[in-house]
């Protein structure tokens, strides 16, 4: 599919247009808190950090880490909660994690960037901070992750907030292993390119034909069979936005939901699915990077399915299409020949992929039916964290909401609390238990809580765990 000049021009606006929009990008109005003073500063590599700093003042900083998009400075992830987090007594703080050129996909200078901030901000606070919070929503999730192993002293707790904790590799694995099955299976043989884009409406363009290849395999039994095996290779959610949540064996309704998911429109903004915006970011993960980092050249597609908790819902839509899975499953195998830049993965390696060594503790929150970064990373990532022998340090909190960091401003600040108390106490308890986090949450006066038990399934992805 291509795009004339004048068409890729307004496809990138819409995109820039609809990213901007999105409470991932978390980047606020320059509004200014009442009650609080505001600063800012330079960063060494040319970007730029903001700070608000209240009076009275608790002693504790809290270093916010925005999401993917436009390289903009912001210390809070919405004006309600930059507030109420104020009023509390936080001082606030964040940086723009590059200088203004550089990709939105920021992991390459994130870390430098947020440890300066935290030296330059010291300057303009009544003292030396007693304790500093790391908090990050999507990307920021990621970065404040890192910023937790990578402490040594500076971090004191860690917050995160949808973000992407099994790393920058394993998001690209996992979403290319699900459009390559959309291309090969229902693609017709039409070529598509799938890496490589050179902007992102290349990779937006990208998107759109996914679409149309989904909306026509949506109208039969066999393409609605196949499309659900690509989906549970992208981990998509079953619980679409304003529909019941399906029952457990009900695998027709699971599908619908799942294609609602990832591939219906918004009904307000830019026309942009779920999948346009994964191919519209890639292309700022391969800038990022130097080229392109994953890969299926190697997959063996049956034992990816086998592993996948999806396999049951597939495996009985392709009974009821009267195809065979088994063949489908190993002309993935046979065809799969896209291969990643060695350059790529190494800086992913270096950047954007944590290790699970965490120095001070840590407070995952996920909505369980999240379209953009699947609750499944944080089942991937608890993994990570045991086998660096760090459980102890880590507690999971999981919110029954749909959509991607679709958090209440008393959710996050209930959050904020239970990572203080941890940091304080040098004890759980029961402070990051669902139960008690309700209840802190309902305490606020800042919007409602759905905090649950939950446990995710097992993410799928070619060179996964967990």
């Amino acid at each position: 599919m291509s795009v004339s000049r004048r068409m890729a021009g307004q496809v990138f606006a819409a995109a820039l247009a609809f990213t901007i929009a999105l409470a991932l990008l978390a980047v606020l109005p320059a509004a200014r808190a009442s009650g609080s003073t505001s600063y800012s500063g330079s960063t060494s590599d040319g970007g730029n950090w903001v700070a608000d700093v209240p009076s009275p003042w608790n002693g504790k900083l809290i270093l916010y880490s925005h999401g993917f998009g436009p390289v903009q400075a912001a210390d809070a992830p919405d004006a309600i909660t930059k507030q109420a987090l104020l009023n509390m007594g936080y001082a606030l703080a964040g940086s723009s994690e590059a200088p203004p050129t550089a990709s939105w996909w920021t992991l390459g200078s994130a870390l430098n960037e947020q440890f300066e901030t935290i030296r330059d901000v010291r300057a303009d606070l009544p003292g030396p901070p007693r304790q500093v919070l790391a908090f990050g929503t999507s990307m920021g999730g990621l970065i404040s992750a890192l910023e937790d192993q990578h402490s040594n002293g500076r971090v004191d707790g860690a917050l995160t907030t949808c973000g992407i904790v099994a790393g920058g590799i394993q998001l690209n694995n996992y979403q290319l292993d699900g459009e390559y099955a959309i291309v090969r299976l229902l693609g017709a043989g039409a070529p598509v390119k799938l890496v490589h884009f050179t902007s992102p409406a290349d990779g937006l363009a990208t998107g759109k034909t996914l679409d149309s290849f989904a909306q026509t395999a949506q109208q039969t039994a066999a393409g609605r069979a196949r499309l659900a095996l690509a989906m549970a290779f992208m981990n998509v959610a079953q619980w679409a936005p304003g529909q019941p949540m399906p029952t457990r064996r009900d695998y027709n309704t699971q599908e619908q939901e799942q294609y609602a998911v990832e591939f219906s429109l918004p009904t307000s903004g830019p026309p942009m699915s779920a999948m346009d915006f994964v191919e519209f970011a890639r292309y700022y993960l391969e800038q990022a990077s130097g080229g392109n980092g994953s890969w299926t050249a190697g997959v063996n597609f049956e034992r990816l399915f086998d592993q996948s908790p999806y396999a049951r819902e597939v495996s009985a839509l392709y009974r009821q299409a009267g195809v065979s899975l088994r063949s489908d499953l190993a002309t993935l195998t046979a065809n799969a020949n896209i291969h990643a830049d060695a350059n790529a993965i190494r800086w992913l390696r270096q950047t954007s992929v944590p290790t699970g060594r965490l120095q001070v503790p840590e407070l995952d929150m996920h909505t369980i039916a999240d379209q953009l970064v699947p609750v499944q990373q944080e089942n991937y990532y608890r993994h990570t964290v045991r086998r660096a022998g760090d459980e102890q340090l880590l507690r999971q909190a999981y919110v029954q909401r749909q959509s991607h960091c679709n958090f209440t401003s008393a959710e996050l600040v209930a959050g904020v609390k239970a990572i203080q108390h941890r940091v304080d106490t040098g004890r759980w308890g029961e402070a990051a238990e669902p139960n008690h986090l309700n209840q802190v949450a309902g305490s606020l006066n800042l919007g409602g809580s759905a905090f649950i038990y939950y446990r995710p399934w097992r993410l799928s992805g070619n060179n996964g765990r967990g």
